[in-house]
């Protein structure tokens, strides 16, 4: 328990790319701990650990989330070598759990509510923070020469609002809601559609809006049937590459960049903080 203790790693958020993180800490040996809000949006379902805040526990690849109440429930999941993932958008367990580390990654391209005080190591992923004043180390998020690169002093780059390019298409692979209601979902991720193709319907106060495919492919992301949306809020997520199935149900490439980075970090953390305490020892 006090090793668990010590390299407790806190992530705010369990979206997919969060995930990603979470999961290169946790095949890593560190114990994790996951912040949610009580109704989580991510799009990536089957690759996001948020969705134990609604089913009880989400398995990604070989790695089990499960909903924890408490903090006597969170060490026991823990003692389990799983992740606990508790409805906490406001990081209140930060203070209750004492963790050595850090990590937002809600990517809300803005900081919600994280300072560089909540714990000795605070890394933000994404833009919306600058490194050495917010948090203490921020990790470029953007697709290209420089995903995942390590920044200590300065930001990441802005949010353009285009999606990565894959397979030749950026913006019009992902669809965003025309209305705001209840998603009613006719498609499910992993299944190949049309141009044009129905994937789901909103239900509004004027009544239902259908929500087609914008181009050929892959549902590779789906929010959640029943969820209530807003207009232009993202709603899924289509993979032109149709040969591409199994991307659907695993941890993306951009994901465990990320995450290799934070993990780098984190690491050097622990291994600077070894030599501090060796060198207080030799000392005394």
């Amino acid at each position: 328990m006090k090793r668990v203790k010590e390299q407790l790693i806190v992530v705010r958020g369990g979206g997919d790319l969060a995930t990603g993180t979470i999961y290169k800490l946790w095949s890593a040996g560190f114990s994790v701990v996951v912040l949610e809000t009580e109704y989580p949006a991510a799009i990536r379902r089957q690759v996001s650990l948020c969705e134990a805040v609604y089913c009880g526990e989400a398995l990604v690849e070989d790695m089990t989330g499960v909903l924890a109440c408490g903090e006597k429930e969170i060490f026991s999941v823990l003692q389990e070598r799983k992740v606990p993932v508790v409805v906490d958008p406001e990081g209140k367990f930060i203070d209750k759990l004492k963790p050595e580390v850090v990590v937002d990654g809600i990517l809300a391209k803005k900081n919600l509510g994280t300072y560089r005080e909540m714990a000795p190591l605070t890394i933000a992923l994404g833009p919306g923070f600058c490194a050495g004043k917010d948090v203490d180390v921020v990790i470029e998020t953007k697709r290209g020469h420089n995903l995942g690169r390590v920044i200590r002093q300065g930001e990441a780059y802005p949010n353009t609002g285009v999606p990565g390019n894959i397979g030749g298409y950026t913006g019009e692979r992902v669809i965003h809601s025309e209305k705001a209601g209840i998603l009613k979902n006719k498609k499910n991720i992993g299944d190949i559609v049309k141009k044009g193709e129905v994937i789901a319907i909103i239900e509004g106060k004027k009544g239902e809006t259908p929500v087609n495919a914008t181009i050929e492919g892959i549902i590779r992301g789906l929010i959640r049937d029943g969820f209530l949306v807003t207009e232009g809020f993202k709603i899924a997520d289509i993979d032109p590459r149709k040969e591409e199935l199994e991307n659907c149900f695993t941890i993306s490439d951009k994901a465990r960049c990320i995450g290799g980075s934070v993990l780098e970090v984190v690491c050097r953390h622990f291994l600077e903080k070894n030599k501090d305490k060796e060198a207080d020892r030799m000392v005394e």
